[in-house]
């Protein structure tokens, strides 16, 4: 549609998650309009975060050194560890404030349509880490989708036989949703996820 280096630039912003065709457009003129300065801050951020930052050895989570902060804080409780499903999940654990223990980063979700299967996830890894026997409790905490659900089966099962306790995240209606929008498994395990209130 455009000529040259404009187009090549739609083309490489449409290759992002999130991203059409549309919005790769009002990007890329963004860019063009942008000041030089702004656009030189954009190509430093991409090379050093290319760079400088690795997944950790331990969890999997982004880290600049060998291993990421949380693996490396001995006041994390290392008796528990949350698997979840990308290193932006280990973000949305933390901002709660709730969990003190230790993550562990699958790198996606088992999906056979787009050809994910277990051995394509840092599974092995997370056995490795619970042989020493020193985890008590791995708290599942994949996606509440058919992927994720598939994956935390999965891994449920696969823990059943290590001796260790395996828990799942509560998941349910949110609050100020409605009814009518739920989807199956949201409505499903609000139910199964049901308090008593009053006697």
């Amino acid at each position: 549609m455009y000529e040259g280096a404009v187009q090549d630039l739609i083309d490489e912003l449409g290759h992002l998650p999130g991203v059409g065709p549309k919005s790769a457009q009002r990007i890329a003129f963004h860019l063009l309009v942008a000041d030089e300065d702004e656009v030189k801050r954009l190509v430093d951020a991409l090379v050093q975060v290319k760079s400088r930052v690795r997944f950790c050895a331990v969890c999997g989570n982004v880290a600049e050194a060998e291993t990421c902060r949380i693996c490396s804080d001995d006041r994390r409780d290392a008796s528990l560890i949350c698997v979840v499903e990308e290193p932006k999940d280990v973000v949305a654990v933390e901002r709660t404030r709730e969990f003190r223990g230790r993550y562990h980063v699958l790198g996606g979700a088992i999906s056979p349509m787009e050809g994910v299967g277990p051995d394509d996830l840092s599974i092995a890894q997370l056995f490795t880490r619970l042989a020493d026997g020193s985890v008590t409790e791995v708290i599942i905490a994949t996606d509440p989708n058919l992927e994720g659900e598939a994956t935390a089966t999965y891994l449920a099962r696969a823990l059943g036989t290590m001796g260790v306790r395996v828990s799942r995240l509560a998941s349910g209606l949110p609050v100020g949703g409605d009814l009518e929008y739920a989807d199956e498994i949201t409505l499903g395990r609000a139910f199964e996820g049901r308090r008593l209130i009053h006697a």
